[in-house]
């Protein structure tokens, strides 16, 4: 099948064909006659499979010109870099077509997003919370969306994005169309599809935790996180293969420690992003990533799902993940666009379980290379390694304080006054030893 079998309009047919695609992908090919047939769909699918086109191309195909300000497709997705780049998407497909298309996320001004959102719109793409911010103060109002689409919705509820996502689709008309694109299969996803779903189609490129074939899978078993530092250093400076490489790290603060370990060999060949930095320097740094300025690029998992870039060679899991199906999303990264990839995973005597579990959803071993000749093997832990020390608490009885003494204490009996009020009979009983009367008047 080619595009051209799928019926699409002229303004679309040529916008793919000057975009270079030909051929539509499993997941593309498998929803377009759902979404077209107007049902609700959950569709699934690996990373690097084409599932942004998957649903852009039937609803660009059915959208039609309102004069309405507000929009009429939207798009929620779990990250600000899959923002920009699903709006990029909407631009070059619609490069023949009249269709505005913007795009809103958290971690800058507000006021700004708002004064484009006035201006008027026909799509718009959006993380969870920034548009449940401009849905509740009226900037945007979702009544006409007539296509709500929740793309990578298994990363988006593991965020914890649920409670936005619900009080989003309050605002939303109830005849619309809902269609959700993921990874992956979770309890989370099931429970969001019966509550809020319409008996949605079900569709699967490829079943969860199926390998790309495309990406070669090795690992090393390494004793601890500096000699993994040290392993990262020799491989990318003995290797040449290594042209563009992507590795993911477990933390923000372990993503900083390797960024400096490795500045000073490679300079000006390395970036890092994680939700720490500013929104302008995460776009600067994957953008330098993508033109080929920086040959290495050290993220965390909260932007995995975000990163849609052409020809990366390798990714480095520095850190086995401690769930599976995250392990599949980082290695998603590569081995895309009919490309082939290597993924490398370090893993401690910590983490073989993981590997275990990463191996038994895929139903397939991970191939485990030797260590290279030369090695330094570090003995200094980091904290996390280091051996815990489980100090005995110890109850110390303390003495009773002694009954006198200090500044306060118990007044001698002379020195002790009661105020108490006595009558003038009782002073005249206790002086005359008998009542003192005045007699009886005659």
């Amino acid at each position: 099948m080619t595009f051209d079998d799928l019926n699409l309009n002229k303004s679309l047919r040529s916008a793919l064909k000057e975009l270079g695609y030909e051929k539509p992908t499993t997941i593309q090919e498998k929803a377009f006659s759902v979404v077209m047939s107007g049902r609700d769909m959950l569709g699934i699918a690996q990373t690097g499979t084409g599932k942004t086109l998957a649903y852009l191309l039937p609803c660009l195909k059915q959208w039609t010109f309102s004069k309405d300000k507000n929009p009429t497709i939207l798009i929620v997705v779990p990250t600000r870099e899959l923002v920009a780049q699903v709006v990029e998407e909407v631009k070059a497909l619609t490069m023949y077509m009249d269709v505005k298309v913007v795009g809103v996320y958290g971690g800058t001004n507000m006021n700004t997003q708002m004064a484009v959102l006035r201006e008027g719109l026909d799509i718009l793409v959006a993380t969870p919370g920034r548009l449940l911010d401009l849905s509740l103060n009226g900037t945007v109002k979702l009544k006409l969306v007539k296509k709500f689409i929740i793309d990578e919705v298994d990363e988006m509820l593991s965020l914890g994005f649920r409670p936005q996502l619900v009080r989003v689709m309050d605002f939303l008309a109830t005849n619309r169309q809902n269609l959700m694109f993921s990874a992956t299969m979770t309890d989370e996803v099931s429970v969001l599809i019966n509550d809020f779903f319409n008996a949605p189609q079900i569709i699967e490129a490829a079943p969860t935790g199926t390998p790309l074939d495309k990406i070669q899978q090795t690992a090393y078993n390494v004793p601890n996180f500096n000699t993994k530092v040290n392993l990262v250093k020799m491989l990318l400076a003995n290797s040449t293969e290594l042209t563009k490489v992507l590795i993911f790290m477990e933390n923000k603060k372990l993503a900083d420690y390797l960024f400096e370990q490795l500045e000073a060999e490679f300079p000006e060949k390395i970036g890092v992003i994680h939700s720490n930095k500013a929104q302008n320097n995460r776009f600067n740094t994957v953008n330098s990533f993508k033109d080929g300025n920086y040959r290495i690029l050290i993220a965390t998992d909260i932007i995995a799902r975000g990163l849609d870039i052409a020809e990366v060679s390798h990714v480095i899991n520095l850190d086995t993940p401690d769930i599976a199906e995250d392990y599949m999303h980082r290695i998603g990264r590569t081995g895309r666009a009919d490309k082939t990839g290597i993924s490398i995973t370090f893993t401690t005597a910590k983490e073989m379980e993981y590997r275990d579990a990463i191996e038994t959803l895929m139903d397939r071993k991970i191939e485990i290379l030797p260590l290279p000749e030369g090695l330094v093997f570090s003995d200094v832990l980091i904290d996390d390694e280091k051996p815990k020390v489980n100090m005995k608490i110890i109850q110390v009885k303390l003495p009773k304080k002694d009954a006198g003494g200090g500044a306060f204490h118990e007044k001698l009996d002379k020195n002790k006054k009661v105020n108490v009020r006595v009558s003038r009979s009782d002073k005249m009983k206790q002086k005359y030893k008998k009542p003192k009367t005045r007699g009886a008047k005659k």
